[in-house]
């Protein structure tokens, strides 16, 4: 070999040296994989929401990606009873999927990311068309807490109307602004309505953000029945629910059941 080829040669050779070291630094840098406990959790609870009537083909829930500063995993766009571990998606803070690999995503994946993003508090977030929710969304009638259940909508919830944010649209949540303007009448509650459309449930966990959509449409029939005897209703107070709600586990006992019920 001329001495010119042994140059290229080497120069080749540090040339493949410095990519094999920077894809091993592009490795190392991804995230590891979603702990699989968390995926079967997310997985469960949309299966969960299909069974107590809570979701049907429509609507979703999330976690809270401990992996990425202000991510979280969702399923790509599916019905939630058809969900399974291999249709959870990553998503980064700006609400897009970070390796889509040809699945196409929510379009209300807006209402995730922004959540996240205004409330630091929240680890899982449920966005629902429950049927009992929806007259209350569109009246001026409070959904208040009937029973210690719901307590954690004992001071009502507020009701998200797109109009004022976005004017007139298809009343979905498409896009980050409109995502912000719920997560603002959101604020520090723990659920919020949308007129015309459905509910947004928050809390601190999977098991939490389940047993409270399911309880709060369990709660919102309760309260249209005590309206409907016409006489005065007796609501959960405030420093009642309070006192209820320092339980961090509140649904542990109902989680455990509804994941049997599935097996």
């Amino acid at each position: 070999m001329t001495g010119a080829g042994r140059a290229a040669l080497s120069i080749a050779c540090a040339a493949v040296a410095m990519w094999a070291a920077g894809g091993a630094a592009r490795s190392s840098q991804r995230a590891a994989p979603p702990e699989s406990a968390l995926v079967a959790d997310l997985v469960a609870a949309n299966r969960i929401l299909v069974m107590e009537g809570v979701l049907d083909g429509m609507g979703h829930v999330s976690v809270r990606d401990p992996r990425v500063p202000g991510g979280f995993l969702l399923a790509r766009s599916i019905a939630p009873e058809l969900v399974t571990a291999g249709d959870i998606l990553e998503y980064g803070a700006n609400g897009e999927p970070i390796d889509a690999r040809g699945r196409t995503s929510y379009l209300e994946r807006f209402i995730h990311s922004e959540i996240y993003r205004a409330r630091p508090d929240v680890q899982a977030i449920v966005h629902c068309h429950t049927p009992s929710l929806i007259p209350f969304a569109a009246s001026d009638v409070p959904v208040r807490a009937m029973y210690h259940m719901a307590a954690f909508v004992a001071e009502g919830a507020p009701v998200f109307d797109i109009r004022k944010a976005g004017g007139v649209t298809d009343l979905l949540v498409r896009d980050a602004p409109l995502g912000r303007a719920l997560a603002k009448t959101l604020g520090a509650r723990p659920a919020a309505l949308m007129r015309g459309h459905g509910a947004v449930v928050v809390a601190s966990s999977i098991p939490n953000v389940v047993g409270r959509s399911v309880y709060l449409d369990v709660n919102a029939r309760a309260q249209m029945q005590a309206l409907a005897l016409g006489g005065r209703v007796t609501y959960v107070e405030p420093d009642e629910a309070k006192l209820r709600m320092a339980d961090p586990n509140e649904y542990a006992r109902a989680w455990d059941l509804w994941k049997r019920k599935l097996r």
